[in-house]
């Protein structure tokens, strides 16, 4: 048993990696042009009250390509399932006060999970070609995702955390990488899909 759910994991896990080759990006000069970047969400705050690594880096890398003129409009997709929990507005304020103009901003609110957010970008946003903003890990299961609903995706990787602090987060990106397999075996759809939004 134990032996078979690592084969499991082993096999998800290298098809993923498989599939980001020679589709992430660390420098701004050498990235390819897309209209549309869309940035993942995560909580700004950590449980202690610290500001979450993860979500520092995002933004920064957000703000580094969308200044390199590398893409021209950013989509922040995150929770949003409560009153008091807002990714992507707190993810928008911060790329307003970096001076990003906030009329090239879309803000997506259903974006509980990678796998609603790439859905989205695509149903709900009209994009079939886009530039994933988060950590390595992290885009290249969105490019996987991407590359299954007939998206053109690359990733621009926002610097990662050490390997102690990142550990629960890589154990749990294993489990999610598993789950996106799962997803499309039982036909998988976002919890919300709604009214078309157009990017200019």
């Amino acid at each position: 048993m134990i032996l078979s759910v690592a084969i499991v994991i082993y096999t998800c896990n290298a098809e993923i990696e498989d599939r980001a080759k020679g589709n992430l990006y660390d420098d701004t000069k050498t990235i390819p042009f897309n209209k549309v970047a869309l940035l993942l969400g995560t909580s700004k705050y950590l449980k202690n009250g610290s500001i979450n690594p993860y979500y520092k880096n995002r933004i920064e890398a957000a703000v580094r390509l969308y200044n390199s003129g590398k893409v021209r409009y950013i989509v922040i997709s995150g929770d949003n399932s409560t009153k008091n929990y807002n990714e992507p507005d707190q993810m928008r304020a911060d790329l307003v006060l970096s001076e990003i103009d906030s009329s090239n901003i879309y803000l997506d609110y259903a974006g509980f999970r990678t796998f609603d957010s790439i859905i989205r970008l695509k149903e709900i946003f009209g994009q079939d070609s886009v530039t994933i903003v988060s950590q390595p890990f992290h885009n290249k299961r969105a490019i996987y995702i991407a590359s299954q609903e007939g998206i053109t995706a690359i990733g621009y990787n926002a610097k990662d955390v050490s390997r102690s602090f990142g550990l629960k987060v890589q154990v749990r990106e294993k489990l999610a990488r598993v789950k996106v397999f799962i997803d499309y075996l039982f036909g998988q759809q976002p919890k919300f899909l709604g009214d078309k939004i157009k990017i200019h």
